[in-house]
């Protein structure tokens, strides 16, 4: 399983600004900030959450134009059975989008996560990682990151 984040300019003009992926075993990461994506798209809260954010991972940084190629890369790298775990559709077409539709041979499929989080130990771990890290929210890899722990409480717990 990839626990996946995105973070963007605006639900309605919708553009990739940063992308963050672990694997369940924590053992396959990648986090990537687009340098060129367009700030006039941003809202307020992007602007205020988001921008303060970028520019502190070492080798985050890329352009759109090799956004795509990367991403594919790092997909090659990672097991043959691939299930993405994200809690928004607009983290899958943001994702999407960039590949140009079409899907790594190694992805088999999509978990919902907003389904797990009706179990309050899955808010519970996700909150209690961004505490104990000290990592903030809406930030795509942290975020990813309090996915996965959220995913390991819920699914330890059963």
């Amino acid at each position: 399983m990839i626990f996946l984040d995105t973070e963007f300019t605006d639900f309605i003009d919708c553009e990739l600004i940063s992308i963050g992926m672990v694997s369940e075993d924590g053992l396959h990461v990648l986090y990537l900030e687009v340098q060129d994506f367009d700030r006039l798209k941003c809202k307020a809260f992007v602007q205020a959450a988001v921008w303060s954010q970028l520019g502190k991972v070492d080798g985050a940084s890329i352009s759109k134009a090799a956004l795509a190629d990367r991403l594919r890369q790092w997909f090659d790298s990672l097991p043959h059975d691939v299930v993405l775990a994200c809690d928004s559709q607009h983290d899958l077409d943001l994702l999407a989008d960039v590949l140009d539709g079409t899907w790594p041979a190694n992805v088999s499929g999509w978990l919902d996560l907003r389904e797990c989080q009706t179990n309050p130990a899955f808010d519970r771990a996700a909150a209690t990682y961004h505490a104990t890290t000290g990592q903030p929210w809406h930030h795509a890899l942290y975020d990813a990151y309090a996915h996965r722990a959220g995913w390991l409480a819920v699914s330890n717990a059963g």
